[in-house]
């Protein structure tokens, strides 16, 4: 019996320090690239500027052409993380921020995306691998119910998560290979409709009062006097419960609402993202309201 004991502690000793090890050569990796994903991107730079900086979620990544506004001598990157809510957004401004970005105006859309105040599991994934490197993205990660697990359990995070950040992206990182993430400038251009689902319901959506993270990034935009621009994006034609807008414009009224700004099917993917057409006609009527002085 005593054998066995000491043969079940050596196997776990082995366990865990196969796991450290794992964890650090993971950790290693990604504190080594920014040429794959916008977390990367910005958590492993410094000191960078610009005069437009876009935030929020695929609506943002597929709507705001970032080479459009570079054309008008505007220095732009467009940080829309694709199913990304405002927790994301703000942990990223928080970051570039930390890293003392020069950003003179940050546009977020916000709209949809004002109805939860979590995180988006798949996204906030990207930020675990620096969890142990960085005192924001610690403290953003204590309120979620697996917090212990995910900071003291080494290769933890990288198991429960492996489709974000398991062996396949740390082996693309490792090698260096390009997504199309940090392409046109962070902007996600979709072609054409591309059998998207043009209907959409939003009849039972409702803004939150009091969105925590838009207050955030709408605190953190004051304090280090970014103009702040929070507009709506558009939608399809065919969307039932557009009235969600107005309740988000009762209860954010700084908020542009821009919805119905590109309206016919034409113009969109799915019916919540529009075409490279209409974004571009999207884009071009934002830096007319906003950058044309």
């Amino acid at each position: 019996m005593k054998k066995f004991l000491l043969y079940i502690i050596k196997i776990f000793l082995v366990v865990i320090l196969i796991s450290v090890l794992l964890d650090g050569i993971y950790t290693y990796v990604f504190m080594h690239s920014r040429d794959r994903g916008k977390v990367e991107n910005v958590v492993n730079s410094y000191g960078n500027k610009y005069d437009v900086v876009i935030l929020g979620s695929s609506r943002a990544n597929n709507h705001f052409v970032a080479p459009m506004f570079e054309e008008k001598g505007l220095k732009t990157f467009n940080y829309g993380m694709s199913g990304g809510h405002l927790f994301e957004a703000s942990l990223l401004l928080k970051l570039m921020i930390e890293r003392k970005y020069e950003i003179k105006n940050v546009i977020l859309e916000a709209d949809l995306n004002l109805s939860s105040d979590h995180d988006a599991e798949g996204v906030s994934a990207k930020f675990l691998p620096y969890i142990h490197n960085s005192e924001i993205i610690k403290e953003r990660f204590l309120d979620k119910g697996n917090f212990n697990e995910l900071y003291y359990i080494p290769f933890y995070r990288y198991i429960k998560y492996d489709a974000r950040i398991g062996f396949r992206e740390t082996f693309f990182t490792l090698i260096h290979k390009k997504s199309r993430n940090l392409d046109e400038m962070g902007y996600y251009p979709l072609v054409g409709i591309e059998n998207g689902n043009m209907k959409n319901n939003i009849v039972n959506l409702n803004p939150l009062p009091h969105n925590k993270y838009y207050e955030e990034i709408k605190s953190i935009c004051k304090k280090n006097k970014i103009n702040f621009i929070a507009v709506m994006t558009p939608m399809c034609e065919n969307v039932v419960g557009m009235d969600y807008f107005d309740k988000v414009k009762k209860a954010y009224p700084e908020i542009h609402n821009y919805e119905n700004v590109v309206v016919e099917n034409k113009y969109f993917a799915s019916c919540g993202h529009m075409n490279d057409t209409g974004a571009r006609l999207f884009t071009a009527r934002i830096i007319k309201d906003f950058f044309n002085n």
